[in-house]
């Protein structure tokens, strides 16, 4: 169990470029950019695999630009007490406009035509000729009228659904998990699925948009797609593994799947018939990375100056407003009388509770103290002691 008080100048790492935009954030505070640092307060990074790297007893906060965080040890980090933030919402508008581009593309085959007619560069002066006796085998398909549906109704499914009713598709939906933020975003012409099994058999087009989970991974499988009308078309830029790559193979040789658009290349998926791999770059634009850097900055510097946490993979979101007087935070085990302890220590004192906040997220839970009145100086280590001392607090810093 580790315990600080916040006065000292903060560290920061990166582990990857993070965008000077992102990185200006922290002009403001104390805060220094440290890369060698092997103990900082803080690491921001984008795809780094953290997977066997030391962690510091000081490290409090580690933020993905990004909205994966797969290449982060969370579990390790939840019971060091290390908060891991990331940016959902921040790309949305690059996968967004990736989605619905890969959509029409493929729909007009598109990516097919523009890679034949490279092939006709040695013919000269033949090349409209065969460039109109050969677009024949391009005919295509238009998506206004047809049905879309959209798995996933967080940030970029939203924006998805939305525009894709606006170039005159029908939409259906489907999330189980659906927030009442993203329900006002969401154009109330969504129709609703009630189940994936509906959504599967009603759709012309599938576009994915959830987290790999145990649930999720390989929800595209033999069943799925048996399910589905002959031709459907399948777009992937979530992750991988929620297709499961055997069953949509052969589903793509038999011709039940009509295509299928991923933004993750492998061996696998660069052998299968009827398949555009795009390299990974649906959240690859400038405003995405910088969006990204500076939502991940922000909220690393606003959890280490007052303790407020939001967009936590592992801590629960806690946040109340931070007046400038002590605040303490507890990260403790989700048991009786947690609470009870911590206000109890703080009484010891003659201290005076002028707000707080508490939260819960499975066996964990988060807890902030304002303390209304003066604390001295002299005060704060032997608060912080008998807080240590309490059994089941993980991390504890007085702010």
């Amino acid at each position: 169990m580790s315990t600080t008080t916040v006065k000292d100048v903060k560290t920061i790492k990166t582990l990857n470029n993070i965008a000077a935009s992102g990185l200006s954030v922290f002009k403001k505070g104390n805060f220094t950019i440290d890369d060698t640092s092997n103990n900082p307060d803080a690491i921001l990074l984008r795809s780094f695999n953290m997977h066997g790297m030391e962690l510091g007893e000081n490290v409090k906060a580690i933020a993905r630009a990004g909205a994966g965080v797969n290449n982060i040890p969370v579990e390790q980090c939840t019971t060091q007490g290390i908060v891991v933030f990331n940016t959902p919402g921040a790309n949305a508008n690059a996968v967004k406009e990736m989605v619905l581009m890969s959509l029409m593309a493929s729909s007009r085959n598109l990516f097919e035509g523009v890679s034949w007619a490279k092939t006709l560069l040695a013919e000269g002066d033949q090349i409209p000729k065969l460039v109109e006796t050969g677009k024949k085998q391009f005919v295509g398909h238009e998506i206004k009228g047809k049905t879309l549906g959209v798995i996933g109704l967080g940030a970029i499914g939203a924006l998805v659904a939305n525009d894709a009713l606006a170039l005159d598709m029908d939409v259906i939906g489907y999330d189980p998990f659906l927030s009442v933020d993203t329900a006002w975003n969401l154009s109330r012409n969504v129709q609703r699925a009630m189940t994936l099994e509906q959504l599967f058999t009603e759709s012309d087009y599938i576009t994915v948009h959830v987290p790999l989970t145990k649930d999720t991974k390989g929800m595209f499988n033999q069943q799925a797609f048996d399910l589905m009308k002959p031709g459907t078309q399948i777009l992937n830029f979530s992750r991988g593994e929620l297709v499961n790559e055997i069953d949509i193979a052969v589903a793509l040789e038999e011709g039940r799947i009509g295509r299928y658009i991923t933004d993750f290349p492998n061996e696998n998926v660069l052998q299968m018939k009827n398949t555009i791999a795009i390299p990974h770059l649906g959240a690859s634009t400038e405003e995405s990375e910088e969006n990204c850097a500076v939502m991940a900055a922000r909220q690393v510097k606003g959890f280490l100056e007052t303790g407020n946490i939001k967009n936590s993979v592992n801590f629960p979101n806690a946040s109340i407003p931070y007046t400038g007087k002590r605040r303490v935070t507890a990260f403790h085990l989700n048991i009786p009388n947690m609470v009870g302890q911590i206000t109890q220590a703080i009484s010891t004192y003659q201290l005076n509770i002028a707000d707080m906040i508490n939260r819960s997220r499975g066996e964990y839970a988060y807890t902030m103290i304002d303390i209304d009145n003066e604390v001295a100086d002299e005060i704060i280590p032997l608060l912080s002691k008998q807080l240590k001392e309490i059994d089941g607090i993980v991390t504890m810093r007085v702010i």
